[in-house]
């Protein structure tokens, strides 16, 4: 069995991270097989909930706001050759942003899940005057001359647990990336501060400031299956790609809708539309016509009654995506 104590900051920075839901679907592997616990502070379940709507929000808004400013700055200053071009894939980019957001909620709340899920470690009064003694003897967390109080309760909870009478046989790791508080001071990261090192050694207990690395240590082989299969998730479709479609589609069915509207006419079902209309309905036709390859190639793209309605459900589909409502197939 391991126990892992992951710092707030570790669970936050996995909440803005969309790359690191692979990881996030380890953690929640090894919860469920029993092979990990989640050592969960009191602290940390409050440090977090105070802070995941602030991640939510700067995971969209920080950046749609640059990419507002460095497409204005584009277009008012970029070569006329090639602006076009650069303001494309900005779109493109700027695009997905609203994802980020999505993804950062998503993630949260498998977070709060697994929070949930674990036992909650109250913060007892003895916790409470062992860091209290770190502060006034300025030993790490507080050698830096700042607030570090929910540090040194996180770090007096993770003491108490690995010194458990119970705790025989058990791996513990303790995770962070407040480097600046737990960390070697002007050495390697990986080391812990000499104040803290009495809690760590080299198998029962772990010090680390990457969650990837402690959860390697669990399951090397499951990490590595977990990964693989995240590669094989499909990249979203860019706005470029999703404008084409829909210009391909709406013009398809505008054409489509001409054809009918011309054989209605020859039937008498419909009256003659007045010439300077006539021709300029003609002449949109074949620009369609050779804009897709012909005539023929108009005729050929749908066979029957369910492939049509396939073609106004994609642009349905297609204008839905981009803000519009549902069954808008105006053309």
């Amino acid at each position: 069995m391991h126990k892992i104590l992951v710092d707030t900051c570790v669970w936050l920075d996995m909440a803005k991270d969309p790359e690191q839901q692979a990881l996030l679907n380890v953690i929640e592997e090894l919860v469920k097989r029993k092979e990990l616990t989640l050592i969960v502070p009191r602290v940390v379940v409050q440090e977090f909930e105070r802070n995941k709507e602030k991640i939510i929000k700067e995971s969209s808004q920080s950046l749609s706001s640059v990419f507002k400013r460095v497409k204005n700055i584009v277009d008012k200053f970029g070569d006329p050759k090639k602006k076009k071009v650069v303001l494309e894939q900005l779109d493109n980019v700027d695009y997905k942003i609203p994802s980020l957001g999505e993804s950062a909620i998503t993630s949260v709340k498998r977070i709060e899940k697994l929070l949930k899920k674990a036992t909650i470690i109250e913060t007892t009064d003895d916790i409470k005057l062992k860091a209290a003694q770190r502060a006034i003897e300025k030993k790490a967390p507080f050698h830096r001359q700042k607030n570090s109080i929910n540090d040194a309760l996180i770090i007096e909870i993770y003491s108490a647990c690995i010194q458990n009478n119970s705790s025989t046989g058990i791996r513990f790791a303790f995770v962070t990336h407040n480097k600046n508080d737990f960390s070697l001071p002007n050495g390697n990261d990986k080391i812990p501060h000499p104040d803290l090192a009495m809690y760590f050694s080299k198998i029962k207990s772990k010090y680390y400031i990457k969650l990837a690395e402690a959860v390697h240590r669990i399951r090397p082989d499951l990490v590595t299956d977990i990964m693989i299969e995240e590669e094989w998730f499909d990249e979203p479709r860019s706005l470029t790609e999703i404008l084409k479609a829909e210009e391909e589609f709406f013009d398809r069915i505008w054409y489509d809708r001409k054809i009918v509207l011309q054989a209605r006419i020859k039937e008498g079902l419909e009256k003659e539309s007045p010439p300077d209309i006539k021709k300029g309905m003609l002449a949109s036709m074949k620009r369609v016509e050779a804009k897709y390859g012909g005539r023929a190639a108009m005729r050929k793209y749908y066979k029957d009654d369910f492939e049509w309605g396939m073609l106004n459900g994609k642009l349905s589909a297609l204008r839905w995506v981009i803000g519009e409502e549902w069954d808008n197939l105006d053309t």
